[in-house]
């Protein structure tokens, strides 16, 4: 329990003010953390849509250049089609909070003849399934960004709420509490003294009289 005196009471209220300007800071921070979220969920929402697409279009390709070609051929080109992509993953920050920013050095995607394969003995749907896949990748990469930024912002607003919900719900009253409390019992002291002190000179004022 804090001592009840003037020094104390204006320390809690300093304190309230500074616990309320904190709310107010985590306030802002989380109403910019969602709008980042909203605003980065939108194409990453769309992405994916488009993704999903681009995949059963790939898989529709691969099936029917198996069928013409044949798994066994197919899987021997696609072995031939191999290659090394380079990746580069940055640190980045959004209203100091890290992320990952995550891009590749070339597109994957290629063209007719740079794969290590000669085109003309291979089927159409062989290649369009490939510039189907090369494109995924591309998309994955850049989803990859989306999804490690969305994650991290939704963590962020997680941990800011709660943060906020502490100061409001547990902290902010028990200071106001204690503050009502010093307040009270400073002015009970205030009574009790001036009471004592018109004691005090109806006592005199009687001797006075006595004399």
């Amino acid at each position: 329990m804090i001592h009840p005196t003037r020094s104390n009471l204006l320390l809690l209220k300093d304190k309230v003010v500074s616990v309320t300007g904190s709310i107010d800071i985590l306030v802002s921070r989380r109403q910019a953390l969602i709008m980042e979220l909203l605003q980065s969920s939108t194409p990453y929402l769309e992405s994916r849509k488009k993704l999903r697409l681009l995949y059963g279009e790939a898989i529709a390709h691969l099936q029917t250049a198996a069928a013409g070609m044949g798994e066994e051929r197919l899987q021997g080109l696609s072995l031939s089609a191999r290659r090394d992509l380079q990746i580069t993953i940055r640190a980045k920050s959004l209203w100091g909070l890290p992320y990952k920013d995550i891009t590749a050095a070339d597109s994957a995607v290629r063209r007719i003849g740079e794969r290590g394969c000669d085109y003309r003995t291979t089927a159409a749907a062989m290649e369009e399934a490939a510039h189907a896949f090369e494109r995924i990748i591309d998309d994955l990469l850049a989803l990859a960004e989306f999804d490690n930024k969305i994650q991290r912002l939704g963590r962020e607003i997680r941990k800011t709420t709660r943060r906020m919900r502490v100061l409001e719900e547990k902290v902010l009253p028990q200071l106001q509490s204690g503050i009502r409390a010093i307040s009270h019992q400073i002015a009970e002291r205030e009574r009790e003294s001036h009471y004592r002190l018109k004691e005090f000179k109806r006592h005199r004022a009687r001797q006075r009289d006595g004399s």
